[in-house]
């Protein structure tokens, strides 16, 4: 099994200091605003964004013969703020989301709104993005600010969508793979293109980045649907929440589509019971794992890894590339 820290190799200086830059530039004079930055900037999750914006950056580079050491700090302060840009919109996303969702875990730690009120994990996050436009207006790298930004609202279009179908609980496969695009692979996207724009890429390499983060990005988000039937996991979460939020993922999608009417209207109605009802989650988690969903689902997310990898196929092999195949790997590969 391949690990973060592996992928991680040939930029662990820059993330080093990228947490330092981060910390930097988040602190407030309220002691309780300062006690909530303080939890959320200790509880980051994989970091993968600002990974990705890294080796991106790193890859760029190194195709365009720029001089880059492995075990130096090589990234400039253009790739740090743009990775800084794009890791606190998606926890500010993730502090709004647990709201929503009245989700009281956020990986495997209680979440904002358990901790300090639902009001307060609002207010944080709103925080969170009024402070990273400052940051990212401050810096005067109006390009990057402005290459990013609209993800926001893409994001937020996502999580609108997904709410529709979920409540009229007419999610097609269509409708899934627009909503886990806007929602997850839209920012994965944006992290690669940013990362080759930090360090003045050409414009066909930042578009081969921004294809292969969408590519990862949609198998990122398919593998976390499969994980969430998978009662091994260690996501941090529990098992089987989005049948109990009434959401449908790829893995019903896959059964939905090749049932009858008759089963269908079972399925669906044993959904909307999935909130209170527990023999409802256990008979859909059984269902989708008998009728082979969840192996359908990982042959579309497998479909998604081999784009991206062909992608990168189009760079020279590099310590950086190497990097993003293997976190390609890691990403079909993980529980967590």
């Amino acid at each position: 099994m391949i690990s973060l820290d592996s992928i991680r190799t040939p930029i662990a200086s820059d993330i080093e200091a990228f947490e330092e830059f981060l910390k930097s530039r988040f602190q407030s004079e309220s002691k309780l605003m300062s006690q909530m930055l303080e939890y959320v900037l200790s509880t980051h999750g994989k970091n993968i964004r600002p990974m990705i914006v890294m080796l991106s950056s790193a890859l760029c580079s190194s195709a365009n013969s720029r001089e880059w050491v492995a075990g130096e700090r090589n990234c400039t302060k253009r790739t740090y703020l743009a990775a800084m840009i794009i890791e606190m919109m998606h926890t500010a996303s993730l502090i709004h989301d647990d709201v929503i969702d009245n989700s009281d875990c956020r990986r495997g730690r209680p979440s904002v709104n358990a901790l300090w009120q639902s009001r307060n994990a609002v207010i944080l996050g709103d925080y969170l993005l009024a402070r990273t436009m400052a940051n990212g207006m401050e810096s005067a790298q109006y390009d990057i600010v402005s290459h990013i930004i609209g993800s926001m609202a893409t994001l937020c279009e996502g999580e609108i969508l997904q709410s529709q179908h979920q409540a009229d609980k007419d999610t097609s496969r269509n409708d899934y793979l627009e909503i886990i695009y806007k929602k997850t692979a839209s920012l994965i996207s944006i992290s690669a293109s940013a990362g080759a724009l930090s360090v003045m890429a050409s414009r066909e390499d930042q578009q081969k980045m921004r294809r292969f983060g969408e590519a990862l990005g949609m198998a990122f988000q398919i593998q976390d649907d499969i994980l969430d039937y998978s009662r091994d996991a260690q996501t941090g979460k529990p098992a089987n929440n989005d049948l109990r939020e009434g959401k449908i993922t790829l893995p019903l999608i896959e059964v939905l589509e090749k049932c009858s009417e008759a089963e269908r209207l079972q399925i669906l109605e044993r959904l909307s019971a999935c909130g209170e009802d527990e023999q409802a989650v256990d008979f859909l988690q059984g269902v989708v794992e008998s009728t082979g969903g969840l192996a359908m689902a990982r042959r579309t997310m497998q479909k998604y890894i081999d784009r991206a990898v062909s992608i990168l196929s189009e760079f020279e092999d590099s310590p950086y590339r190497s990097s993003l195949i293997n976190l390609c790997a890691f990403v079909a590969q993980r529980d967590k």
